[in-house]
């Protein structure tokens, strides 16, 4: 199984300058790609600093020059928000950029704080039926001289400029979740990405329950690669462990707030969500973040990632975007590279 980080900037007040939190972004995918992870993905979000990431091929070109082995991935761009010649033209320049190591993952997207922004009235549905037709168009116009006459989109003949330097395309994954968007997937070549978000193990074979189901589904079609995505965290104590479940806790909580889409924003921001108010939501407790995301020392981590390699995940990605300090992600990050993953050494 390869391992991977899964990082954006954020924060959950305004303590904190942008730029500084760049640089901090900056410094754990160096620390992953002298690591040795096989990848870094950031994703893309909008007007919310719960998850700063207004452009991911902008982040990945700056990460190209920074960077040497890992390779580069969108985890996501987000289907809806773009027209398939653009965004063939400008993945295809970063794999130029970045000398052949983009992947790109594509998701419908989860919050309609941004589909109220970016194409109001959309919903979760439309949005799943744009990416369905985004994903055939851009490798039409990879392979070039393509037109497309859809329910979105209409042009003439297209050709991407440039094209992507891996042929005949970059890599591409979508983030999955119902039976439907598992075929879809492996259906159209694509790699599939999960998330359980905060839920327990039951999720997470589910999840691979579905992906199996659409390759049954697609007997001619060679099995695709799949990628878990769980928050995760390495204790050096069981102090420290218990402080990572409630900063979870916390973390979580603020998710769910801009999911709901119910709370005032206001430069960016979400007011901070009252001790007691997180306390009180028995759905988010620490014991259940504890239990449930990939939280504890090494040897409790490395058995629970062993779980998923035995259910056939191909990739592991460590969600590191948790509210919690730089230095409290950089230690556990160093301690999953110092001690977790030489036990899944080929």
């Amino acid at each position: 199984m390869k391992f991977s980080l899964f990082v954006h900037m954020e924060r959950l007040d305004a303590g904190q300058s942008h730029k500084s939190l760049y640089d901090e972004f900056v410094a754990l995918c160096e620390i992953a790609d002298k690591g040795g992870m096989h990848a870094i993905w950031t994703g893309e979000h909008h007007g919310m600093d719960f998850t700063i990431a207004p452009n991911p091929f902008v982040t990945i070109a700056d990460l190209a020059r920074r960077t040497s082995r890992a390779r580069l991935g969108t985890g996501t761009v987000i289907a809806p928000f773009w027209h398939p010649i653009k965004l063939a033209g400008e993945a295809a320049m970063a794999d130029i950029i970045c000398d052949g190591r983009l992947d790109i993952g594509i998701a419908r997207g989860a919050y309609s704080f941004e589909y109220e922004r970016l194409l109001p009235g959309l919903d979760a549905w439309g949005a799943g039926q744009r990416m369905r037709e985004l994903i055939p168009a851009v490798k039409g116009i990879w392979n070039g001289d393509y037109a497309h006459d859809g329910e979105f989109f209409k042009f003439p003949s297209t050709t991407s400029a440039p094209k992507p330097l891996q042929q005949p395309n970059p890599p591409i994954w979508v983030a999955a979740r119902d039976p439907n968007s598992h075929e879809f997937a492996v259906a159209n070549g694509c790699n599939v990405q999960v998330t359980p978000l905060w839920q327990g193990d039951d999720e997470v074979v589910a999840l691979m329950g579905r992906f199996n189901d659409a390759c049954a589904k697609n007997p001619d079609i060679d099995r695709p690669k799949i990628m878990l995505l769980r928050h995760t965290y390495v204790g050096s104590s069981e102090e420290d462990i218990a402080q990572a479940a409630h900063e979870l806790s916390v973390y979580y909580n603020y998710f769910f707030a801009w999911f709901k889409n119910e709370k005032p924003v206001k430069q960016g921001l979400i007011e901070r969500i009252p001790e007691e108010e997180i306390s009180a939501n028995p759905m988010l407790s620490d014991a259940v973040m504890r239990t449930n995301n990939v939280v504890g020392n090494a040897e409790t981590v490395i058995a629970r990632l062993k779980t998923y390699e035995s259910m056939g995940y191909d990739e592991y990605s460590f969600w590191i975007d948790t509210g919690m300090s730089f230095e409290r992600k950089k230690a556990s990050l160093e301690r999953f590279i110092a001690e977790v993953m030489p036990a899944f050494a080929e």
